[in-house]
């Protein structure tokens, strides 16, 4: 699991490429007046300041926990990174779409291409340059999984957010300049109101898998089956232990695991022996999956198939000493 800085990193390279497109992209704005060029000027735009608020969620998440959130501000990160996806769409997307909608009712001839030709060739390096650092970042954490799988299940939220942000510049850079190419050899500014409008509808999917993927984590989600088995292993292997009745786990943060579960420890056991197992398990957890924190452990036994199921539905339901650590 990452730490923070695995994101840090990618993110300034995302704030600096797209700062400096942002400004090259006005400036072509200004002389081909291209609907795409500003479309492209206003996501840079709204680029730019998405990084600003990662880097900000990532300050503020590192706050100590207090009496009014105990399990401390962890999830601030994933906050604002819902906040990037609703600053994609609404800054971006419906942005782009309106000066779509604006160049096909009212299509005027582009102006110094050259220019445009240029700064969008000039952006391509920059956000290339970004998209790497991203994936360099990226790379040590995907343990096997396609990037879709990764940016689907990654708990760290900046490096799949930096990710789809650079892929999506990248893809619009490249449908801006195709649209400004086809507008000046045809003659037909429309396609510049095209391209202009591929771009809002890329900005705009780009946000919705942002903001689905941040709502679940803002609710709470489990680890990984793959991390729960790890999880549930390294329980059993403790020598005190007869089996894992039932387990519950949920991100507090990106590198912050609460694992709650109800243990059948050996019955053979002293009140003393209990506790020095339960430290046992959770030190053994530790060890497979080192984030796991906090841990709560409560000693029970299987009462029957009823009742198993039971509290395999209800996890503070059943007797029994609860130990936090």
């Amino acid at each position: 699991m990452a730490s923070g800085s695995h994101g840090t990193k990618a993110i300034i390279a995302a704030f600096l490429a797209n700062l400096g497109i942002a400004i090259a992209k006005f400036i072509g704005f200004l002389f081909t007046r291209a609907s795409s060029m500003l479309a492209e000027s206003i996501h840079s735009v709204a680029d730019t300041g998405n990084q600003a608020l990662l880097l900000l969620g990532g300050r503020r998440a590192r706050r100590l926990p207090d009496e009014e959130f105990q399990f401390g501000y962890a999830r601030e990160r994933y906050f604002w990174s819902f906040v990037v996806a609703l600053v994609l769409f609404s800054l971006g997307s419906l942005f782009a779409i309106f000066e779509g909608v604006e160049k096909l009712r009212h299509p005027h001839p582009i102006e110094s291409p050259i220019w445009a030709f240029g700064i969008l060739g000039l952006g391509i390096v920059l956000e290339s340059w970004s998209f790497r650092t991203a994936v360099h970042e990226s790379q040590p954490l995907r343990e096997g999984r396609s990037w879709w799988e990764f940016i689907r299940t990654a708990r760290i939220p900046e490096l799949p957010v930096v990710l789809l942000e650079d892929l999506g510049a990248l893809t619009g850079l490249v449908l801006a300049m195709t649209a400004i190419a086809i507008s000046v050899i045809t003659d037909a500014p429309v396609w510049d109101g095209v391209g202009t409008l591929s771009i809002g509808a890329l900005l705009g999917v780009i946000a919705a898998i942002l903001a689905i993927e941040m709502k679940g984590m803002l609710i709470g989600e489990a680890a990984r089956p793959d991390v729960q088995a790890a999880i549930r292993g390294a329980m059993e292997s403790s020598p005190a232990v007869e089996s894992v009745i039932h387990m519950r786990t949920q991100y507090l943060g990106p590198d912050n695991l609460l694992v709650g579960a109800k243990v059948e420890f050996r019955g053979t056991l002293t009140a003393d022996a209990v506790a020095d197992a339960i430290n046992d398990v959770e030190a053994r957890v530790r060890e497979v999956v080192p984030y796991a924190r906090p841990m709560y452990i409560e000693p029970d036994f299987v009462r029957g198939s009823i009742v198993a199921e039971r509290t395999a539905h209800e996890p503070g339901d059943g007797e029994g000493v609860e130990a936090p650590r």
